[in-house]
């Protein structure tokens, strides 16, 4: 093949040029090399990871250390099986093989296992951690305590060697001198270093008085520094602790496990040791708000409970005005009573009601009188005026009369003799008959005795003939029986 030459000729073909290869054949070349390469183990930092893709859930990130860097490539299934998310600044162990992209002639290192290594293994067991005490319930806010709002004797369990503590006893001197403070000495990193905590914590609650609440504080370092913190043993130590804890360990970005489990958690031992001692200016501003605010709701409420009293007054004597000018009118009602103001005006009313009924009474039997004498006068009228009629009707009444008296004689003739026989019948069984032939019949307390045993000497007794009765006491009884 030619060559073009800056005039835009083709050039004769020379040399070395014969024996090069197109850029398919470097690629391929470069591409069998890479393959033949043996799978490697490549340790690294994660950076510019993206992933997983929307659509095809690949990752794609560069694994780097201080000289190099390489594209890498997680495929979808892969990434499924890691138990951990890829981040950047992850410290990853990635084993697989280099692979060419021969469109691009980008290389990539393409790995089929992933593992976590140095930082990144021990955020994967810190994470795994507190998930755990998390399901625990030790993380739940409804567990933690309330840290008194003005701490008079405070605890420190930190390292008596660093710098930790002269901050605190200073920030405490600075905001409120007034604070008791009591250190208690603890290795805060390395070996051994979670037991003396424990230690340390335990000695601080077992104080007398005991303290408000315990800082827990310790300065900033690396994560594998701050590991001591992260500790399952010592985080349920915190949470188990009889006395509120707060912690203040590390910086701002650091957080632990005993941070997640304390009472409170603050962001340095500086903050943890001013969230507990409000400075003396702010308590007097705070004072004098409240001596405010209770000075003006006393005058409030003294105000309202005056107004309410004489509201009260004013009902009260309202109200007493009222019954008095009612009692007056009664009082006066009472005084206007004839009975009052005249003795005798009762008796006078009452001779003249007498005198009124006497003289109606007297009208009123001459009315009636006039009015008796009127209705005899007219009746003897009427009468007189009837008395012919009378006359002529006498016979036909005669007539009646008798026989009236014929029919009643022959209906009630039979009647009459058979009442007769009946009455005789009944007189012949009467008590009365038997009476009059001499018997008698005798009664005691309870009616007719029909024997001697009925009575007992001393008993009243009552007999009675056909002609009368006869009482008596029984003074002896015989028994023929």
């Amino acid at each position: 093949m030619g060559a073009w030459n800056l005039t835009g000729t083709s050039a004769p073909v020379q040399g070395a040029a014969k024996d090069a290869l197109s850029v398919t054949q470097a690629v391929e070349l470069a591409a069998g090399a890479l393959d033949a390469l043996p799978q490697i183990t490549m340790l690294g930092e994660v950076t510019g990871f993206r992933g997983p893709n929307a659509r095809s859930g690949h990752c794609y990130f560069q694994i780097k250390d201080d000289a190099s860097a390489v594209d890498c490539i997680v495929w979808r299934g892969v990434y499924a099986k890691c138990a951990f998310e890829l981040r950047d600044g992850m410290q990853v162990l990635l084993t697989g093989g280099f692979n060419l992209y021969k469109p691009t002639g980008r290389m990539s290192f393409v790995a089929r296992s992933l593992a976590l290594a140095g930082e990144g293994l021990l955020r994967q067991q810190v994470a795994a951690l507190a998930e755990k005490l998390r399901r625990e319930g030790l993380m739940d806010d409804a567990r933690k305590r309330r840290i008194p709002a003005f701490c008079t004797r405070v605890a420190v369990v930190t390292s008596l060697s660093g710098a930790v503590i002269d901050d605190v006893k200073r920030t405490l001197r600075r905001r409120n001198p007034l604070v008791e403070l009591v250190c208690v000495g603890a290795k805060v990193q390395g070996d051994g270093a979670p037991a003396e905590l424990i230690e340390g914590l335990a000695r601080a609650a077992a104080l007398v008085p005991a303290p408000d609440c315990i800082l827990l504080v310790r300065g900033g370092g690396s994560f594998e520094d701050l590991m001591t913190f992260n500790d399952e043993e010592l985080a349920r130590a915190v949470a188990a602790c009889p006395v509120p804890v707060v912690t203040g360990i590390g910086h701002e970005p650091d957080t632990s496990i005993c941070d997640m489990v304390s009472d409170r958690r603050c962001s340095t031992p500086t903050a943890a040791a001013e969230s507990v001692a409000p400075a003396i200016t702010e308590l007097a501003d705070l004072l004098a708000a409240r001596e405010h605010r209770l000075a003006t709701a006393t005058t409030g409420m003294v105000q309202a409970a005056r107004r309410d009293l004489a509201m009260q007054a004013q009902r009260t004597r309202q109200a007493i005005s009222a019954s008095l000018a009612q009692e007056r009118r009664t009082v006066e009602g009472f005084a206007r009573h004839g009975c009052l103001t005249s003795p005798g005006y009762l008796i006078e009313r009452r001779a003249s009601e007498l005198a009124q009924t006497s003289d109606r009474l007297e009208r009123a039997a001459a009315r009636s009188q006039e009015r008796v004498v009127r209705a005899v006068a007219d009746l003897s009228m009427r009468l007189r005026a009837a008395g012919p009629r009378v006359t002529a009707t006498r016979p036909a009444l005669d007539l009646a009369a008798s026989r009236l008296e014929a029919a009643g004689d022959t209906l009630l003739g039979g009647r009459r003799a058979a009442l007769g026989a009946q009455a005789a019948k009944l007189d012949a069984l009467s008590p009365l008959k038997v009476l009059a032939r001499g018997y008698a019949i005798a009664y005691d307390a309870h009616g007719v005795a029909t024997s001697a045993r009925d009575f007992a000497p001393g008993d009243a007794l009552r007999v009675r003939f056909g002609d009368g009765e006869v009482t008596g006491t029984v003074t002896t009884v015989e028994d023929n029986g």
